[in-house]
């Protein structure tokens, strides 16, 4: 098997690159780059790190996602999924520990994509996914609070779980910063209102802008000075720093919908892994894929990678020469851009639509949510894939059926057409078992317990199989049980319509060594027939 099969998408589209595409690059580039700078600023902040280290997570990781990625139009960063994880890391290890993490996770992501185990993603139920980032978006809801309402803890620090974080607030929710307040809630609706008159400027950028020019002229000309801002509470430093390596203390696929192209999924965890690995070499912190930016360079025309690598060099300007004027951007109204991150992240008309589903996957859904809100996100995803399997396991269960036909079999009412054929009559001394699914753990011991309601001894058991899909290797040894207490019962078992893969599987496991080759007939009509030769016989 060939393991790995590295091409990044920038090689190959740049064969037939022309003037006009550079074109539309550019002016994508240049928009998301605009778009990212709130965004990475925010995430920087939310995740409990200073705000140019959202900015350099951006620069970097999507400069390496963008040249290595497998994915055309996908732009890396730092993302809102992210905080929760980020800040739990930091509250419990520090920024130390968080570089060691972030190059741990950036060695998987890059093995996983080695191995081709890119589609992995792919045995994640829907639900789960659902769950957990309604869970993130209520947690970063929640991370936000105090700075909306400007609340003043003191000397108490604020707690990483969600409950203690809601205990600390509603013990010094008095008094209320009415400043705050109002300067976020006025940055919730421009960022609103935006879309109905500009489909290509972000709202977070109108909104940080005009908050921001608003909050610097009532400081100086109105001496109103209630309301905090970036440079209150960090030291900013407008330089790309030095790569340095940590000393390590060992004790201590949205886009290719829209535009219509497949990505080579392992291609893109071996780019992120690669970003992940060199990002915090330079004090950033986690990246993936940012959904929002890269719908934003779709939408803006952009057709390559290239238009992912501009955006990097557009966010590296903007932290070499513009990233002093991020001092008088107000917490407040970051708090607000974040808040509408947390809402569109939500996914409320997805989460209330699931609800209306099976039972199993409303019991999926719930329990990720709450875990990842009350616990984190890696109990919620471990506790949640356990549950899924085994509502699975009892739902594949419930719709496997084992049936026994003693008197005749009717080929027209196994067809979805009509054939008109004759009833097919069951010699005296013979039963016939039909097992409607696949045959495995779950429902193994199902077919004993038919043969035991039953009680007689037939000559003669047909077993029909063709409508087993698999068979497991529990199935097997119920079945070699079964074969070997019917021989000193007197009584032979012939198995009927089996498919070529559990045909397979069962050769590989010497079953039919046991049963005897003569007994493995293609279909019912054989087997009735092979099952008259063996009365005669007896």
């Amino acid at each position: 098997m060939k393991i790995l099969a590295f091409k990044p998408k920038l090689f190959s589209t740049l064969k037939n690159y022309s003037k006009e595409t550079f074109t539309a690059d550019l002016m994508a580039g240049i928009i998301v780059g605009i778009v990212a700078l709130p965004l990475a600023i925010a995430f920087g902040i939310a995740s409990g790190v200073s705000p140019e280290k959202g900015i350099i997570t951006a620069i970097i990781a999507g400069f390496i996602i963008s040249l290595l990625g497998g994915s055309k139009v996908q732009i890396g960063g730092p993302t809102g999924a992210f905080i929760v994880i980020i800040y739990g890391i930091i509250q419990q290890y520090g920024e130390a520990g968080l570089i060691v993490a972030t190059l741990m996770a950036g060695v998987i992501l890059v093995l996983l994509g080695i191995f081709k185990l890119g589609a992995v993603i792919k045995f994640i139920p829907y639900p789960i996914i659902v769950g957990f980032t309604s869970g993130i978006a209520v947690t970063i809801f929640t991370t936000q609070i105090a700075d909306i309402f400007g609340l003043n803890f003191g000397d108490e620090k604020v707690p990483g779980d969600f409950i203690g974080k809601w205990l600390i607030y509603f013990r010094h929710f008095d008094p209320v910063n009415r400043c705050d307040t109002g300067v976020s809630i006025i940055s919730v609706v421009i960022i609103a209102i935006t879309p109905k008159f500009s489909k290509k400027v972000p709202g977070s950028l109108i909104a940080i802008i005009v908050v921001t020019i608003a909050v610097y002229l009532m400081k100086v000309y109105g001496g109103i000075d209630c309301i905090d801002t970036i440079g209150d509470r960090f030291t900013i430093n407008s330089e790309l720093p030095d790569a340095v390596v940590p000393s390590l203390n060992w004790e201590a696929t949205v886009a290719d919908g829209v535009i219509g192209d497949r990505h080579d999924s392992n291609t893109e965890l071996i780019a992120q892994g690669a970003a992940n690995i060199i990002t915090p070499l330079f004090g950033g912190i986690p990246a993936t894929g940012a959904i929002a930016r890269t719908m934003t360079n779709i939408n803006n025309g952009g057709k390559t990678p290239v238009a992912g690598i501009i955006h990097a060099v557009v966010l590296l300007l903007i932290l070499l020469f513009l990233m002093p004027l991020a001092q008088y951007i107000p917490m407040a109204c970051l708090a607000g851009v974040l808040v509408i991150v947390s809402y569109n992240m939500s996914g409320w008309r997805t989460f209330k639509a699931l609800l209306k589903n099976p039972k199993s996957d409303v019991t999926v859904l719930l329990i990720t949510f709450f875990l990842t809100i009350i616990f984190d996100l890696t109990i919620a995803i471990e506790v949640g894939l356990i549950i899924a399997c085994v509502l699975f396991m009892k739902r594949v269960m419930e719709t496997t059926k084992i049936s026994v036909i003693t008197n005749e079999i009717d080929p027209n009412s196994e067809l979805d057409i009509a054939v008109h054929e004759e009833h097919l009559s069951i010699p005296k001394g013979v039963e016939v078992y039909e097992i409607n699914g696949p045959y495995f753990f779950g429902i193994a011991t199902q077919f004993e317990e038919v043969m035991a309601q039953l009680g007689d001894r037939p000559a003669v058991r047909i077993i029909r199989m063709r409508k087993v899909p698999f068979i497991d290797s529990t199935g097997i040894h119920n079945l070699s049980n079964l074969c070997r207490m019917s021989q000193k019962e007197k009584t032979t078992i012939v198995l009927s319509g089996v498919n070529e893969k559990v045909h397979n599987v069962l050769r590989k496991s010497g079953f039919y060594e046991l049963l005897g080759e003569e007994n493995i007939c293609p279909n019912i009509n054989v087997a009735l027939e092979r099952a008259k030769e063996i009365i005669g016989e007896n």
